[in-house]
């Protein structure tokens, strides 16, 4: 079983150095759990809607790695922590949507720039970031895992990617404005449950959702964090609009005798093949 918490993160716009301070009292909260894994939200060293801000406060991998070292041996961790967390990133002269999973304090194992860059309604990413171009599965210690961010979840097409690539767990941070109030949750909150529990159920794997929370320029981030088993089943869920810690753990042996009982990925594999003719028809009409 591995230990898993999702920090349900509230964090001060623009503000890196004091949500860092936050962020290490809160695994400072979390020691007495001995988290193997703990998993924040989409951009939550510095708020979500920075427009022309991510400029200066975008960070590279080799600046990430060295802040959260330094929250990891503040916050008291002997051991190693593995850490997933959603930051902007800078890569020579272009900046990403991006989250990153790490091994404190030693190594970067993978970053995923966010491919599904939403630009309407109350949203403007493209206009400031560049696109990811990547999703692919790899290797952590305690198994093959993969990152998508928000939007990039909203397409089916990803997390196929994901599991035929590997992945047991797929970790999600997200940042995701609460709208559509017409029951007792908001309808973005009912459409990421919905969303997780399908994903999980079809590939036979663990989906880990971590949202973030707080208002930003009048929008409220929800949070309804969530982790839901291969089975489809809810494992536990965080509350809407608060900073919480959901805790959990992930057992990797439950998922070959789901996959077993419904081998949906096993078909997907072997049936993919006979499709891709037609994939390969449909993109070209649109070139």
């Amino acid at each position: 079983m591995i230990r898993h918490a999702v920090l349900q993160f509230r964090p001060e716009k623009g503000q890196i150095q004091a949500n860092l301070a936050r962020l290490t009292e809160h695994l400072k909260a979390l020691l007495p759990h001995a988290p193997e894994v703990v998993v924040l939200p989409e951009a939550a060293l510095t708020g979500y809607f920075l427009q022309g801000g991510v400029r200066e406060l975008a960070l590279t991998r080799h600046e990430l790695l060295e802040l959260l070292s330094e929250v990891h041996r503040r916050a008291g961790y002997e051991g190693m922590l593995d850490l997933v967390v959603g930051f902007y990133e800078r890569d020579g002269g272009a900046f990403y949507n991006s989250a990153a999973y790490l091994e404190l304090p030693h190594r970067v194992v993978h970053v995923h720039r966010k491919v599904f860059l939403p630009t309407y309604g109350v949203f403007d990413e493209e206009r400031y970031l560049a696109r990811g171009q990547r999703v692919a599965a790899f290797d952590t210690r305690f198994g093959r895992a993969a990152l998508l961010i928000c939007e990039d979840f909203w397409h089916s097409v990803t997390a196929t990617i994901a599991a035929l690539d590997g992945a047991q767990v797929l970790y999600v941070p997200a940042a995701s404005p609460a709208r559509g109030f017409q029951g007792e949750r908001p309808w973005n909150v009912e459409r990421w449950r919905i969303l997780a529990q399908a994903v999980a159920a079809e590939h036979g794997l663990y989906v880990v959702l971590s949202s973030l929370v707080g208002f930003e320029g009048g929008k409220g981030m929800s949070g309804g964090s969530l982790a839901v088993g291969p089975d489809g089943r809810i494992l536990g869920e965080a509350p809407l609009f608060e900073e919480a810690a959901l805790l959990f753990g992930l057992d990797p042996a439950r998922i070959p005798p789901v996959r077993y009982d419904s081998p949906l990925l096993s078909d997907l594999e072997a049936g993919l093949p006979l499709l891709l003719d037609d994939l390969t028809r449909v993109l070209g009409r649109r070139a």
